[in-house]
């Protein structure tokens, strides 16, 4: 081949590495999660976000996602892969680590979180810079955030009263459903949910404290045949989900790249993620009512017996909070009020 055509060529070699590089982003980054990449969590939740903070920086930003574990480890070790740097951001689910993050944990609570997720969102952001920030040491939260609230599914029990309840494995994710499980003379089971379809086939488990919106990604309906909650949608308490950067990661980037992740995950975002959670809520109970299960929606009285029988979980909490040097009652009323503020 002659010099001349040599030349050309890799002149044009050149130019499309110059062209491929002036289209890199300028900051990447590796999100690690425990859901699939079909789930709801994913598909309106965890991608969308990503896409809109890279879409707002231009191409500067590119936020490469790792679903089901992908990167290695399991759903509990997601916190400290961030803050040990192995990933950069993770999204995960606070119960997973037990008795990490007491004061958050309030708002998973039974009849503290009502039955609106973008309330309890809301709720939490007011609180985080004075209440919850210091118990998530090593990270930068993106946000937090809960689901619709923790519905009762049984593979054949009928469940109306506490009463009901005694007996049973059920399964749970948080210190918290364990408490509300125990109060209720029922046996908690902890294990994440990518586990539970596996365990109600067998019987390890004879129901769970899980969201409607999670019965079309993992069939529920199949393995269950009542799905129970309270009156007006009242539920047994509910899960606190957060979206954690490394610390130092979010240290290192300038200022206009840390303000397009806070625009993206701020108040707007969470109004709008509540929502987003509610409807899945309505469309996962559709969808096991429409197999054939039955779908129990407890009268207020019968609700009023649960809530009584739960009280001893929040006293438990408040106990919990107060021998950690955290004002338990305080904190509670700050909690419900700004629920209720939202709420309205």
């Amino acid at each position: 081949m002659n010099t001349p055509k040599i030349a050309a060529m890799l002149g044009l070699a050149t130019g499309l590495l110059v062209s491929s590089a002036s289209f890199a982003a300028e900051y990447n980054f590796k999100l690690h999660h425990f859901l699939g990449p079909q789930t709801p969590s994913h598909l309106e939740t965890v991608a969308p976000w990503a896409e809109a903070i890279e879409k707002a920086s231009d191409g500067r930003v590119e936020i490469e996602i790792y679903p089901s574990m992908s990167l290695g480890g399991t759903p509990p070790e997601l916190v400290g892969q961030a803050r040990d740097g192995v990933v950069d951001i993770v999204w995960t689910v606070n119960g997973y680590t037990a008795g990490l993050f007491p004061r958050t944990e309030v708002f998973e609570l039974p009849f503290v979180h009502r039955n609106d997720p973008a309330a309890t969102n809301l709720a939490m952001h007011d609180l985080f810079e004075d209440h919850l920030r210091e118990e998530y040491k090593g990270l930068e939260v993106m946000f937090l955030h809960v689901h619709q609230g923790n519905g009762l599914h049984t593979v054949d029990k009928d469940v109306r009263t506490p009463a009901d309840v005694a007996g049973l494995k059920i399964r749970t994710p948080s210190r918290t459903g364990a408490w509300t499980i125990e109060a209720l003379d029922a046996a908690p089971v902890a294990m994440p949910v990518p586990s539970l379809p596996q365990a109600l086939s067998k019987k390890t488990v004879d129901a769970a404290f899980v969201p409607f919106e999670i019965i079309p990604s993992l069939k529920l309906e199949q393995q269950t045949q009542y799905q129970i909650e309270g009156a007006d949608q009242t539920r047994f308490g509910t899960l606190v989900f957060q979206m954690s950067m490394n610390k130092g990661k979010w240290d290192s980037l300038p200022e206009d790249i840390q303000q397009i992740f806070k625009d993206h995950s701020g108040p707007e975002w969470l109004a709008q993620l509540g929502q987003v959670w509610a409807e899945n809520d309505i469309e996962g109970i559709e969808q096991a009512t429409a197999a054939g299960n039955e779908h129990i929606v407890l009268e207020q009285a019968q609700t009023d017996a649960f809530e009584q029988a739960l009280k001893p979980v929040i006293t438990r909490w408040v106990d919990e909070a107060n021998k950690a040097g955290i004002e338990g009652e305080a904190l509670l009323q700050s909690a419900k009020d700004a629920i209720a503020a939202h709420n309205q």
